[in-house]
């Protein structure tokens, strides 16, 4: 048997206790590697969850903006580029209806039961 220096032998442990030993070792680290896949799972959950929340938060920050731009662009008073873009739109409305009166045909005197309806109708004016 082994000595130490002048102390009494050392006797070796019985096989039961190595044993239980192992098997007490064995199962803290199996519950070591299961809590520490339970914590894994845990933060990969909340990793998700902060993503979805982060990718919400910038598309309500995004609809935000284009709100709040169209409310100023419907405000805003128009630019000279405006006035100027209005002013060629009626020009050319104006050669459309000028082009469309040409072709309608000459206009004749009005008969007597035409004009009575028309002075007893009132104008419109659109």
């Amino acid at each position: 048997m082994p000595t130490r220096g002048n102390l009494r032998p050392v006797a070796k442990p019985p096989t039961n206790l190595r044993d239980a030993v192992e098997k007490t070792v064995d199962a803290t680290l199996g519950s070591a590697e299961r809590s520490r896949s339970a914590a894994q799972g845990a933060l990969d959950d909340l990793v998700e969850s902060v993503e979805e929340l982060r990718k919400g938060a910038e598309e309500r920050l995004s609809r935000g903006r284009r709100s709040v731009t169209d409310v100023i662009e419907g405000r805003r008073p128009a630019t000279s580029d405006d006035i100027k873009e209005l002013k060629a739109e009626l020009r050319a409305i104006g050669r459309r209806l000028d082009k469309l009166e040409d072709r309608l045909p000459p206009k004749s005197a009005p008969s007597k039961s035409s004009s009575k309806r028309a002075k007893s109708s009132p104008k419109r004016t659109s």
